[in-house]
This record gives structure tokens, C-alpha cells and sequence, in this order.
């Protein structure tokens, strides 16, 4: 990733210096402590400009729709506090003026307001793209006197440069006054270029460069991690219409992938505890069915008293008898303070006791394993997501509350052509749930990798069937959509749809199946 500079800064104000001047600001959100959306109208034109001053991906740019679905933006219920002073002092206002500052990441915004004795006030809205120190700085024009910061900046953080409201606010250290957007003079400010631009300009004559900083004309594009102003400077470049889109789509991608980073990892840390829960759960309880398993003993001592009652051997510690089974003598402990025949009673107490046990331990058994299957097919799920459209399923599923407009009541489930025939896969376990509920019918075929998670691969065959060539097509599917997609050799089952069965309760997307076939991919 590369960072805005001061010439990508310049270019996109020449490029919007018409739209900016007379624009007036209709409202003014603030998504997080370091993001805000600005919303001008201008000549019948309404456009949201975006600026993000978090230090890792500070930038500016009007954001498109698609764009802004990208960055995932979700405006809270109460604003911040900075949000509402912006509000109450520039919403609604007409813009006057849009200047930048000579070689810096700087970007001022100019409004003539009104207070309510209807005395004019100029007022100032200035964009710092700086890093670490990026920041939106509210400061009256007259008096130099700093309104109110997105964050305040004290003497412990710089003994430069302090900004809070109060303080007359000055601009960074040897920085020049503000100019209109105009070429570069010569001078000083045209040589502090970013690492990127003094990466493009490196094989350059010196003519050339200076030619390049004082151009008014931009050839925007973007390269994989890296964008120009200059298309010819870089390889590979893919030409954008505009400075702004090509800062709106360079930047909107790194903050959707580091987005789905963070969700995703968010949603794996809720999901590994309980995944981690369910399987301690069966490696103990499987070990104490193993250790406690004396049902087959406890009716064998309780039949074998019962056949020795004739012995009247009462009221002793133990008793030797016989063991028919297997065909040897065997002594069997006793209560001393009981007859044989409760002795007897008491072993078939043990048998009933333990065998009831048993059986309620393997039930247990069946749904721990059924939940660490779903689980499993979660955490799948979220590793395999490739936008945050897939991983709001998840997050529901998951009871992770979202301030989001209602969820659509038909997952998106994506659905590809194999030799004429419509496949549908199951990118979660919503989608799974709706493959195998509502979309299949009996002749379909279901397909699935064999004890490992994966997606549900639905073949619709509407009336028609299937060749060889076309089921194999689909079991390769099943497996490059699953976690056994690394191994050289992966089972896939797959059967009719009418074959599968949800059971009661069970979690989204389990079914068991029958009359099913095994192919080796």
C-alpha cells in the first residue's frame, strides 16, 4: 500500500475545484472516531466525500455507492461529540474557498456562516493527512482560534504543535502559506516528494520531473498495491477516468480487505472457544466411557448370583461361582450385610444404572459431534468469505448484533453452469440450510466432502440426467470448496436430494443421507 501525497492531494482539488467552490454541506456523519462523510450538493450534483484519517490509511476521496458498500460504513445512533459541533456550526453552510497547502497533505476548506444575531463568521475545515498526526481541525479565519479537533493534540504528544479548541491553531513546521491550486512554483516544496513519487521519478532528468510537478494535466491509474498520477511511469497500469475514482477504488479495496480481516478474525474468536468446548467435551466423556464401562460385568455377576442363590451364601464378602461364559472360576465381591439375592439385585441396579448411562453418554456424544461438525463448517466458512456480504450470515448465525438494515430473507447463494446443468453452492451454513430446504427436489443430486467441512454442492437436474463427465465436475466442486482442498485425495459423497433427511433441532445445514455413492478426487 502506498500513501497519498502532496502532488495525488493537489490533483484532486484542480480536479474538483469547481464542484467544491459554491458547494453546500447538507449533512455531516461521523461512521467511526477517525472516518467521516461530508455531504455536498452543487449545480444539481450531490457527491459524499469521504475522509479517512486513521494512521494507516489516510486519504479522501467522493465515494461512489459501490464504493461505499466496499468500506462497509454503518452510521451510529448517537454522533460523537466532534460530529455535532461540526454540525452545529458548518452543516448547511456554502463553501467560499478550497485551497492546499505547498508541499504538504493538506486540504482547506473555506465557509462564510451565520450565527443567530446574523453576524457573518468565516470559518475554516481543514483536512491533515499526516500519518499518525492526521486530524480535521474546525478554526475561525479571523482569529486563527481552533474551534474544535477530531482529537486533541497535547503537549505530551507534541511539544511542537499543540491542537485543541482555544489554542490558536498554526500550520505544521516549514510549511508555506496556502495558495490557490496552481503548478508548483520553484522552489523548496517541490522537491519534498513522498517515497512513491520518488520511486516513479527515479530514472527522470531533472526537466522531466519539474515537468511532471507543475503538469495540470493527470493520467491516473493503478497497479496492483501501488496508483499514479502518471500511467506511463509504472508497468501493468490500469487506466482510471479520474483522479477521485482512482483514489476512491485504490483505497475503498484496502479498507474492504482489512474490514474482512477484522471480522473475520472477530468471528473466529467466537467461534474457536466453542469449537475448543465441544471437543474437550468428547475426548473426556469418550474417555470415561471407556474407563467406566462395566455394564457387560454388572449383568454377567447379577446372573451369575441369581444361578448360585441354591448356595445360600448370605451376609459374606465374597463368593466364588462358576462363569459359564467364559468358561473359568471367578470370584465376586459382596456386601457382607446383604443376602445373595440382594447382592444380585443390587449388580442388576449397577447394570441398569450404567447402561443407562452409556446410552445417554453416546447421545450426548452424537450431538457434541454434530455441534463440532457445525462449527467446523463455520470456521470454514468465515476463512473462505471473500467480502462481508458472506460473513453477515455468520454473524447472525453466530447472534453477533450488526447495526444493519434488515437481512434479506433469501441468502445469495452462488449458482454456476456445469455442461448445461444449474450448480448451487453453499458458501455457509445459511446457504447450506437453503440449499438442502428449498431448493432441492427429489431427483436433484446433493454432493459433499466425506468427514471434513465443506460447502453443499446442489446439481438441479430439472427432468434430465446427468452424465459421468458432469457428476465428477461436481465432486471436484465439492472438494475445492472444502478444507480437504489441500490433500492430493479427498472422498466425496454425493446421493439423490430425496435421500437426505434434517433431523429435528439439528444446526443450520446438517442433514444425514443414505443410498449414497463415493468418488475419489
Amino acid at each position: 500500500m502506498i500513501n497519498i501525497d502532496f502532488l495525488t492531494m493537489r490533483a484532486f482539488l484542480l480536479e474538483n475545484i469547481d464542484f467544491f467552490i459554491g458547494a453546500r454541506l447538507q449533512k455531516i456523519q461521523q461512521p467511526t472516531r477517525r472516518d467521516f462523510v461530508f455531504s455536498l450538493r452543487n449545480n444539481g450534483e450531490s457527491r459524499k466525500l469521504y475522509v479517512n484519517i486513521y494512521p494507516n490509511i489516510y486519504h479522501l476521496a467522493f465515494m461512489s455507492k459501490e464504493n461505499e458498500e466496499r468500506r462497509n460504513i454503518v452510521i451510529p445512533q448517537k454522533p460523537p461529540m466532534f460530529c455535532m459541533l461540526l454540525r452545529k456550526y458548518i452543516e448547511g453552510a456554502k463553501i467560499s474557498d478550497a485551497l492546499t497547502i505547498e508541499g504538504e497533505r493538506i486540504l482547506e476548506l473555506h465557509f462564510e456562516t451565520y450565527d443567530e444575531l446574523s453576524q457573518k463568521h468565516q470559518l475554516c475545515l481543514c483536512f491533515e493527512l499526516m500519518g499518525k498526526h492526521s486530524n480535521l481541525i474546525l478554526y475561525d479565519r479571523e482569529t486563527m482560534v481552533i474551534i474544535g479537533c477530531a482529537h486533541n493534540v497535547g503537549s505530551e504528544k507534541s511539544r511542537y504543535r499543540e491542537l485543541q479548541g482555544g489554542l490558536k491553531y498554526i500550520y505544521p513546521p516549514k510549511v508555506k502559506l496556502p495558495t490557490h491550486p496552481s503548478p508548483l512554483p520553484h522552489g523548496e516544496g517541490e522537491r519534498i516528494l513522498s517515497n512513491e513519487l520518488t520511486l516513479q521519478f527515479k530514472n527522470l532528468p531533472e526537466a522531466k520531473i519539474e515537468e511532471y510537478l507543475k503538469t495540470e494535466v493527470f493520467r491516473p491509474a493503478i497497479s496492483g498495491e501501488r496508483y499514479t498520477l502518471f500511467k506511463e511511469l509504472i508497468q501493468n497500469a490500469v487506466p482510471q477516468n479520474s483522479v477521485n475514482e482512482m483514489l476512491d477504488n485504490y483505497y475503498s479495496k484496502i479498507q474492504e480487505e482489512l474490514n474482512l480481516k477484522a471480522e473475520k478474525a472477530k468471528l473466529i474468536e467466537l467461534t474457536n472457544p466453542k469449537l475448543k468446548k465441544a471437543k474437550n467435551s468428547i475426548s473426556k466423556i469418550s474417555t470415561l466411557l471407556k474407563k467406566r464401562d462395566n455394564t457387560d460385568k454388572y449383568k454377567l455377576y447379577g446372573e451369575l448370583l441369581t444361578a448360585n442363590l441354591y448356595k445360600k451364601c448370605d451376609y459374606q464378602k465374597e463368593i466364588e461361582v462358576f462363569d459359564y461364559i467364559n468358561g473359568t472360576n471367578i470370584k465376586i465381591e459382596l456386601d457382607d450385610n446383604k443376602t445373595l439375592n440382594e447382592n444380585a439385585q443390587r449388580y442388576y441396579r449397577l447394570y441398569t444404572k450404567s447402561k443407562t448411562t452409556q446410552e445417554k453418554s453416546k447421545e450426548m456424544l452424537d450431538n457434541l459431534y454434530i455441534e463440532k461438525e457445525y462449527l467446523e463448517n463455520i470456521l470454514y466458512s468465515i476463512e473462505t468469505a471473500q467480502n462481508l456480504k458472506q460473513l453477515e450470515d455468520i454473524e447472525s448465525e453466530l447472534g453477533v448484533a450488526k447495526q444493519k438494515s434488515k437481512q434479506s430473507a433469501k441468502p445469495a447463494v452462488e449458482k454456476i453452469n456445469i455442461n448445461g446443468f444449474d450448480v448451487y453452492i453453499g458458501k455457509n451454513n445459511k446457504q447450506n440450510d437453503y440449499i438442502v430446504s428449498k431448493l432441492g427436489k427429489d431427483d436433484d443430486f446433493w454432493f459433499h466432502t466425506k468427514l471434513c467441512a465443506g460447502s453443499h454442492i446442489l446439481l438441479k437436474v430439472n427432468g434430465q440426467k446427468p452424465d459421468e463427465e458432469t457428476i465428477f465436475k461436481c465432486c471436484k466442486l465439492a472438494r475445492e470448496f472444502s478444507s480437504a482442498k489441500e490433500p492430493s485425495k479427498v472422498g466425496v459423497i454425493y446421493t439423490k436430494w430425496k435421500y437426505l433427511r434434517k433431523p429435528p433441532a439439528a444446526p443450520l445445514g446438517y442433514v444425514t443421507y443414505k443410498n449414497e455413492k463415493e468418488v475419489l478426487v
